[in-house]
């Protein structure tokens, strides 16, 4: 399938791709962290920003980024200890905002969604490994004597958004069905988000001392 247009092996792809991404992950966590606390429309807000990072990261990826951050590993380490930071930052808020007080001003759901958007975009954007997979991963798959090198690299990202937002869909509704279970528990919520900190802060250390 889809052989005529420079994909090799679509449906071992395929099987891949569900396996990458199932891992679980920062951008998957937040997801999931805000469908639970702020309801499906939330959650999505944050899908599209995941979405949109990851369509600039895989085009990234296609114009030789990649290249560029392996051949000049200053940039390579920069890039990886400011996603590092972003998680440090982001896991600390919610497990400080796990404990807080809810006495604060109501945020207005507009804002409150620019919000989401934008801390789900430069969670994805924050990622510099994902720009180097997207290239050892995908070239596997294309044919690179195809006149048109960019078709199957554009089949083959098409896919793996698809399959992204399906697992994200479920994340999503099962959160929210999640929280409407637990809502009249307050400690199983703190609790819940505090666990969910502690993996972003998880990630943000296993980022900053990694070597690749």
């Amino acid at each position: 399938m889809f052989a005529e247009y420079g994909v090799l092996n679509f449906w071992a792809y395929v099987v891949g791709a569900i396996f990458i991404v199932l891992l679980p992950g920062p951008n998957s966590l937040f997801v999931l962290k805000t469908g639970m606390g702020q309801g499906i429309r939330q959650g999505y807000l944050a899908a599209t920003g995941v979405f949109i990072g990851d369509a600039v990261l895989i085009f990234c990826a296609y114009a030789g980024v990649a290249t560029l951050i392996q051949t000049t590993p200053i940039l390579f380490t920069l890039v990886r200890y400011l996603g590092a930071i972003y998680l440090l930052f982001l896991g600390g808020k919610i497990v400080y905002s796990a404990f807080q007080s809810r006495e604060s001003a109501e945020i207005s759901p507009a804002l409150q969604g620019k919000k989401v958007f934008r801390k789900a975009l430069i969670l994805s954007l924050t990622n510099p490994k994902a720009i180097l997979f997207y290239v050892s991963f995908f070239v596997q798959f294309i044919d690179m004597s195809y006149a048109s090198p960019g078709v199957p690299f554009l089949i083959l990202a098409a896919v793996l958004e698809i399959i992204s937002l399906i697992f994200l869909s479920v994340l999503i509704i099962a959160g929210a069905y999640i929280t409407q279970l637990v809502r009249a528990s307050k400690g199983m919520q703190k609790i819940g988000n505090a666990l969910m900190g502690t993996l972003f802060i998880g990630f943000a250390a296993r980022l900053a001392m990694s070597n690749v």
